[in-house]
């Protein structure tokens, strides 16, 4: 994989694609960063899900996280 960062300064860019990647399917793609700072979203948490679950639902969910972190407690 080869993965660059550059700062154009022009509407054209050239791409060299090394030897290893010739007839292979690649995809190309380029984003500003600063989109994609802007495009993080916070974490979702149990909390969020407060009055869109019933209360059977969110207890079953509840139990099943307490579980997991049990779990990845006992094999730490």
């Amino acid at each position: 994989m080869v993965r660059t960062i550059i700062t154009p300064s022009d509407t054209d860019i050239h791409l060299s694609i090394a030897k290893e990647y010739v007839g292979k399917t690649l995809e190309i793609t380029y984003l500003a960063l600063e989109e994609l700072e802007q495009k993080t979203t916070p974490k979702t948490t149990i909390a969020d899900f407060w009055n869109t679950i019933s209360d059977e639902t969110a207890g079953k969910l509840h139990d099943s996280v307490k579980n997991m972190r049990n779990e990845w407690e006992r094999d730490i």
